[in-house]
């Protein structure tokens, strides 16, 4: 299975670290956080790889040809940023018209990776995507979603106040051939993956919740958590 790998992003939430670094390259235990996705996903059978660049595109681009995964990735330079569903709909045919993975590789995901693949084949025929889910603390932070008795996602909120639960949008999607059909047609002008493509899926996404550390490593709090583990 293929993997779209959104690394563009500047992250700038984790300035100063990242004046000079591309988020994707932050270390977690002294190793660049996208070769911690890379090695993860190809021990569970997931690859090749189209990763996105913008932001310190250089950087990337050396570390992909140091890394041993190289020939397994494809680099994608962005020179204005598409915007996560704007990347997916312009690289859509990466798939090759079969299933896929979408995931921010700036974030820091510890999941089973197999037991998610399995969850998306075993998911009602109704749904077009399989969305990893985790418990977050910090629920107004995130995308909460609320889902049925089938885990299908029945509302979904963006980062509000008040939210509902702390059942939380992993933002790693395993996506049907179906619905990258679909991106490609009526779709394909959208730009936001989480606020503009989810909310017109709701009661068509299927959930799989991790129990293991998925963090957006975004600010120097959760980079510290990250790196310690916990």
């Amino acid at each position: 299975m293929r993997a779209i790998l959104l690394a563009a992003g500047y992250g700038t939430r984790l300035r100063p670290l990242t004046n000079k670094l591309p988020k994707c390259l932050v270390p977690i235990n002294g190793r660049p956080l996208l070769d911690i996705w890379l090695e993860r996903l190809t021990e569970a059978g997931i690859g090749p790889f189209l990763v996105n660049t913008h932001y310190l595109a250089e950087q990337v681009e050396a570390f992909v040809a140091s890394s041993r995964h190289r020939d397994q990735v494809t680099l994608v330079h962005e020179d204005e940023l598409l915007g996560t569903a704007g990347t997916l709909t312009a690289n859509s045919d990466f798939y090759g018209g079969e299933d896929g993975l979408l995931v921010h590789a700036d974030n820091y995901c510890l999941a089973d990776f197999r037991a998610f693949v399995h969850a998306h084949l075993q998911r009602p025929t109704s749904c077009v995507m399989t969305m990893m889910t985790f418990r977050t603390d910090a629920p107004s932070s995130c995308g909460i979603v609320e889902l049925n008795a089938l885990g299908v996602v029945v509302g979904c909120q963006e980062k509000v106040a008040s939210p509902p639960g702390n059942l939380a949008n992993g933002a790693a999607y395993l996506l049907s051939a179906a619905f990258l059909e679909r991106m490609g047609g009526e779709l394909r002008d959208v730009k936001d993956f989480s606020t503009e493509v989810l909310s017109r899926f709701v009661g068509h996404i299927y959930t799989y919740e991790t129990s293991q550390l998925l963090l957006d490593v975004g600010t120097p709090e959760a980079h510290a958590k990250a790196n310690a583990g916990n």
